[in-house]
């Protein structure tokens, strides 16, 4: 068992006076939020936390949600994060499926959560504001953590259709939060802006960065390109994290000007960036670092550095210091250039699925992870992603499965069969379609399908279009064949019937 002081402890006791976070206009020194963590933490005592339990939280960036972070950890609770854009029932699916003792919430989402029907019988909703208010009891502080215990939880939907809760230790952060250092280098004077979502492991990596670095961070509650373009031209940000479409915002927003000599790295991630987007950063000197990871691997596992974005173009770059990569096919390691299951080990990946006994066993062989991801490795070792876990549409940097939706649509009264593909899509990169197989006139029942699965899905889950189709290709073990989906198109043809990936 390896064991590490707590993290903020022992940063707050290094550089106490040095800047945390900051946020509009209020400043957190490593101290405050050490001293701020603790009192929270009393308090969240009082309401009854243990360590052990599983708690939820279902807030939006705030200072105040990276402090009851880091109360939670301070007690030895395990924190359960829920993607914001999540319905009531699916966010009630997950905190049932985690047994969560609480769910903590922004004060405004209390009412509306508290209406619905998942959540009108429940007690564990309990807005910020009335843990704030309690007065507080005194604990006993974890000092030290074991980088085997389990301190994250966060839900990643999978081809089932049924999420599942990634468990990330303190290990996974610990190692996550190394590889990226020694990739990328750290200077003194680093400051990393954080505009993606915290729920996310692209947004809760960076906070750890921050307490094991000893690094500033700038908060933005969400992502507006003019207000992180301001920052970046007068904060002295030094890294930012985006995916494609954010990066496109910035190119739109920064014109014909340039980012200040202090700014070294734009990390982007949810997918290849393209060609023109690529040159369009070259020519205005912005150093970007593509890079491919998932919950799974708390955060990248493989990146690309400026050096070889045009070269390598398409390329995820090479696995990070700590972190190894295979290509399996049947069972044997592939050669170059030929193309297989993405396969990564190292000491950022999870330890498995909670409550997800036999997904962690066909997960994880041998200490290595399977993707479930398709690519292939050329000749100088860089990593090309062929297709993201076969099936999966990345629509503005969410991850969405088809099989979510399908399972939805195929509850509906009126559906027979559904499938859903990806479609490209200028604003988004993506956007899901569905297919259906009904006896109702689908323009009669097009509304009433979009309304049905608001209710059940997140917005960007939501089908952009509905085609009513006679039949759906499924192969002869009656698979769905979801690629041949794009052939169902009405305007497929001439089209590249892999312009989805």
């Amino acid at each position: 068992m390896t064991i590490l002081p707590n993290f903020l402890m022992k940063r707050a006791s290094l550089t106490p006076e040095r800047i945390a976070l900051e946020m509009e206009d209020r400043t957190v020194t490593f101290s405050e939020l050490y001293i701020n963590s603790l009192t929270l933490g009393g308090k969240l005592v009082e309401l009854g936390v243990k360590r052990g339990d599983r708690i939820s939280i279902f807030m939006a960036n705030s200072l105040e949600m990276v402090e009851l972070l880091f109360a939670l950890k301070n007690i030895g609770a395990i924190t359960v994060l829920h993607n914001l854009r999540l319905t009531s029932a699916e966010l009630s699916y997950q905190v049932e499926d985690a047994s969560s003792r609480f769910i903590l919430v922004d004060d405004e989402k209390v009412i509306g959560l508290k209406e619905r029907k998942e959540f009108k019988e429940t007690q564990k909703i309990v807005p910020f504001s009335e843990v704030f208010q309690l007065g507080g009891s005194d604990f006993p502080l974890v000092e030290e953590f074991s980088l085997e215990e389990v301190d994250t939880i966060m839900y990643t939907s999978g081809t089932t259709g049924f999420p599942k809760g990634v468990k990330q230790t303190y290990g996974n952060h610990f190692w996550s939060a190394t590889g990226s250092a020694l990739n990328m280098g750290l200077h003194e004077e680093d400051c990393w802006l954080l505009a993606v979502p915290i729920f996310h492991i692209s947004g809760l990596s960076i906070l750890m960065r921050s307490v094991i670095y000893g690094m500033r961070v700038i908060i933005h509650s969400r992502f507006e390109a003019e207000r992180v373009h301001q920052d970046l031209m007068t904060r002295q940000v030094t890294i930012v994290s985006v995916v494609t479409t954010m990066l496109s915002g910035l190119l739109e927003q920064l014109g014909t000007n340039c980012y200040p000599q202090a700014f070294r790295c734009m990390l982007v991630g949810g997918g290849p960036v393209p060609k023109s987007v690529l040159e369009e950063c070259m020519r205005k000197s912005i150093p970007v670092y593509q890079t491919y990871g998932m919950t799974e691997t708390c955060s990248q596992i493989v990146t690309l550095s400026p050096d070889f974005s045009m070269t390598k173009l398409g390329s995820a770059g090479k696995p990070l210091f700590p972190c190894q990569l295979k290509i399996m096919d049947n069972g044997l390691e592939a050669g170059p250039m030929e193309t297989g299951e993405i396969v990564v080990k190292g000491p950022n990946v999870t330890i498995g699925y909670y409550n997800w006994e036999e997904s962690t066993v066909e997960a994880i062989r041998n200490g290595w992870l399977y993707t479930g991801d398709l690519g292939y490795v050329d000749e100088d070792g860089f990593l090309f992603v062929v297709d993201r876990r076969s099936d999966l549409i990345i629509s503005g940097g969410e991850n969405v499965y088809p099989a979510e939706i399908e399972a939805v649509l195929v509850s509906h009264p009126s559906i027979n069969d559904a499938g859903v593909t990806g479609m490209e899509d200028a604003r988004w990169g993506q956007v899901p379609v569905a297919f259906v197989v009904t006896n109702k006139v689908v323009e009669l029942l097009e509304e009433e399908l979009f309304t049905f699965v608001r209710e059940r899905l997140a917005g960007y889950k939501v089908p952009k279009s509905f085609y009513l189709v006679e039949h759906l290709p499924r192969n002869a073990s009656n698979k769905l064949m979801r690629r041949e989906l794009f052939k169902m198109l009405p305007d497929w043809e001439g089209r590249d019937e892999h312009s989805a990936d």
